[in-house]
């Protein structure tokens, strides 16, 4: 908390305790009056009876903790006073307090502690029940500091503390230029400067501070441990590799199989699709799959169970419209049929849980020229170890599924695309109630093809990209396809999801949400504007990989932070 030194305070809560060696309190204060001879810097009081729980105080030559202390006997102050120099400079200064049972010691400046040894020990706890937090003053009394709350350090680390949480080199750690040594104090924390040094049990309980990296380590257990780590940021995204495929890709899958490694299934328009492994730092072909102009892969597991799921868009050698599931064979190392389901140019496959039961549902696009008709969801029967029809539901050229969840209920939203006659078409959310998905929302939208769920912190946005504007009996113009996108936010209050933002897009077909640190992106996979299939499409996540549908030719991208 920042505060001037006026007389209000902060409410504490009410069943809130205080207790020794819980942290080190740390602020910044600065003098805003030369001839200041005592006054209060902090202040916890229990407002009813008037009564000072908890205090520091400064006079011309000390600073003074108070606090009250109790037993059979009663209620009285206890005073602990450090020696200090004087703080009216009007100049910034640090103080970390820290308290144990029988020990306080005072921090000023990033300098060495003084250590007290008190005959009244701290108690080991102390109600601050319905008291209040006055900073700068004792409640009655306008005081004359400004102060600055740092929050609580973890014990035994007394460095600097507003250096480290800007993650600068502390003045107490620099040294002596090209200085490497152990810097020693009478508590025996110590903080090693410079390459990683050696950490074992000699090491225990030492600290090591990664000027490069500007991070803090503690050497437990034989094992450097970060304290405080620097943020990562995005810095710029290389391309690390490309892949030749079979024929141009229209979707892919990255996953792992436990300790066998991390695979890419890429759905391929012609031909066979293909699973590449990772092996020695790039995706090398590992399997050819038969499909018919491949739309999407999907993993999935269940148990110790892993699949594949493919959504085959054009029919077989017989004329079939079937999508497959491949299974895992551990012996054989490879996917093998495992189940085929009649799908009608199928785009997409989405697989979720709820109420400990899994879930399959397919985005059927359409039946010969009939955009209007049913997609499917699927529920795996454990005695038949089979996917089994659960649920139809209506759906206008389909195009993507995306599973959530909010608190204890279950959502499925789907992109309808086209209804025969126009790309203005209502996409749907769904929630789960007695049994089955039922209608919970309808958005407005022109040609979707992707759905994304995420969150920021307790928000939580639903993204949907937008394809093209088309009505039957209208000519394509080249702005049909750049158009907004939107971004909707659960708004709990009206129990809905309601417009945030929209964005520019040029024929986006997919929307894909990452974090690096504490930074939160958002990348719109554009694909046509109108006039060329070469659009700006932002780089996604680390370690990427992403298709292209006009040539055979994939890419795996890396992303650099800093």
């Amino acid at each position: 908390m920042q505060g001037g030194c006026g007389p209000g305070g902060w409410d504490v809560h009410p069943a809130s305790r205080i207790h020794a060696v819980q942290c080190e309190p740390c602020f910044h204060l600065k003098p805003q009056n030369s001839l200041l001879k005592n006054e209060y810097l902090l202040t916890v009081v229990a407002e009813e009876r008037d009564v000072l729980l908890l205090g520091l105080r400064y006079s011309s030559t000390h600073l003074h903790f108070l606090f009250l202390s109790e037993d059979t006997a009663g209620a009285w102050q206890t005073r602990v006073s450090f020696r200090s120099a004087s703080l009216m400079d009007s100049q910034w200064h640090t103080l970390v307090l820290a308290v144990s049972a029988g020990s306080f010691s005072l921090i000023m400046d990033c300098g060495l502690p003084v250590d007290i040894m008190a005959d009244v020990p701290f108690p080991a706890t102390l109600s601050v029940r319905g008291a209040r937090v006055f900073v700068g003053s004792r409640k009655r009394t306008k005081g004359l500091f400004t102060v600055s709350a740092e929050g609580c350090l973890p014990p035994g680390l007394r460095g600097c503390p507003m250096s480290l949480a800007e993650l600068s080199i502390p003045r107490v750690l620099q040294g002596k230029p090209g200085d490497n040594e152990v810097l020693r104090y009478p508590y025996e924390r110590k903080v090693t400067l410079g390459s990683r040094p050696p950490c074992t049990k000699a090491q225990d309980a030492t600290f090591w501070f990664d000027a490069a990296r500007k991070e803090l380590h503690l050497c437990a257990n034989s094992q450097w441990v970060s304290v405080l780590a620097a943020k990562a940021k995005l810095d710029y995204v290389e391309e690390h590799q490309r892949l030749p495929t079979n024929s141009e890709t229209l979707g892919l899958e990255v996953f792992g199989i436990p300790g066998v490694g991390l695979f890419v299934a890429a759905a391929h328009r012609k031909a066979k699709s293909a699973i590449y492994k990772w092996t020695d730092g790039k995706f090398v072909s590992y399997q050819n799959i038969p499909t018919h102009q491949a739309q999407s892969w999907l993993h999935i597991t269940i148990g110790r169970e892993i699949f594949l799921a493919v959504a085959n868009f054009g029919p077989n050698e017989k004329g079939q419209e079937v999508s497959v599931i491949y299974k895992w064979s551990h012996r054989k190392l490879k996917f093998t049929p495992y189940q085929r389901i009649a799908t009608h140019s199928a785009r997409d496959w989405e697989a979720f849980q709820v109420d400990g039961e899994h879930f399959l549902a397919v985005a059927n696009h359409r039946e010969g020229d009939n955009h209007n008709i049913d997609s499917v969801i699927y529920k795996w029967n454990p005695s038949t170890r089979l996917f089994e029809a659960n649920q139809t539901i209506a759906t206008s050229g389909a195009y993507d599924w995306e599973f959530f969840t909010v608190g204890p209920y279950s959502f499925l939203v789907v992109a309808n695309t086209f209804n025969g006659t126009s790309t203005k078409v209502h996409s749907h959310l769904y929630i789960w109630l007695v049994g089955s998905f039922r209608l919970f929302q309808s958005f407005l939208t022109l040609g979707a093809a992707d759905w994304e769920v995420f969150r920021i912190g307790d928000r939580l946005f639903l993204a949907v990209a937008n394809s093209h504007s088309y009505d039957v009996g209208m000519q394509l113009r080249n702005d049909s396809y750049t158009i907004n996108s939107v971004i909707y936010e659960l708004n709990v209050t009206a129990q809905a999801f309601v417009q945030f933002q929209d964005i520019p897009t040029c024929s986006a077909l997919d929307w894909e949400f990452f974090s690096v640190g504490e930074d939160h992106f958002l990348v719109v996979a554009n694909s046509f504007d109108g006039e060329s299939f070469s659009v700006n499409t932002p780089p996604p996540p680390h370690p990427s990989i992403y298709s292209s549908a006009k040539e055979p030719l994939s890419r795996v991208l890396r992303l650099r932070t800093t």
